[in-house]
């Protein structure tokens, strides 16, 4: 058994995690249509998106976690608007500009990043958040620094798109410390671009 399919299974991870209170935030911004939601888990991104109305692919490896989003699909009667793919992440081959939201939670993947940007629509907009090397070093997340963002590492990865927010930050969680990277990025090109209000604390 694949060790997510055993974590999911035995209920390490929570069934009905929340989404980023950025991507929450964001989401009335971002361009109507469909959206794919990259290393999707148990559905942080992709269930909250199919309840904002987005079509949604949600691309995954393990199979317990998809089988635990249409559960939570059908629980919240979103299965329509959700199409669970079970690949590998890291060497899935991505249609081009097929998307007009992409999110990424809590997976490391610069290696396909560029190949996920080119699944983007234009003008259409990429979520990520990740885990950051931290000093003293973070507590949530993986237990060494090899799997997490050095600073500004995935903003450097974004500056071919539109910059619409980016921050590194901490935060205490019962008594552990998360240190995060949260980019949000359109598809767009130039010296002149819109950008949403801010409305959001």
């Amino acid at each position: 058994m694949d060790k997510w399919d055993e974590r999911f299974s035995e209920g390490e991870y929570p069934t009905d995690p929340d989404p980023s209170p950025v991507l929450q935030a964001y989401v009335d911004t971002f361009p109507e249509g469909r959206a794919l939601d990259v290393a999707a888990g148990t559905g942080r991104n992709a269930l909250f998106l199919a309840a904002e109305g987005y079509d949604v692919d949600a691309l995954d490896q393990s199979w317990a976690g998809l089988d635990i989003i249409e559960e939570r699909a059908d629980e919240t009667n979103v299965s329509e608007r959700v199409e669970t793919i079970l690949a590998d992440a890291t060497e899935y081959d991505f249609p081009e500009e097929t998307y007009d939201v992409i999110t990424i939670s809590f997976f490391r993947t610069l290696d396909q990043l560029g190949n996920i940007k080119a699944a983007l629509k234009p003008g259409g907009v990429l979520f990520y958040q990740h885990h950051l090397q931290s000093s003293p070093p973070a507590t949530v997340g993986p237990s060494t620094n090899r799997y997490r963002f050095q600073s500004n590492e995935l903003l450097r990865s974004c500056l071919d798109l539109t910059i619409l927010y980016y921050e590194e930050s901490t935060e205490e969680r019962e008594g552990r410390t998360s240190a995060t990277a949260t980019i949000v990025a359109r598809n767009t090109h130039g010296g002149t671009q819109s950008y949403p209000q801010r409305h959001w604390e």
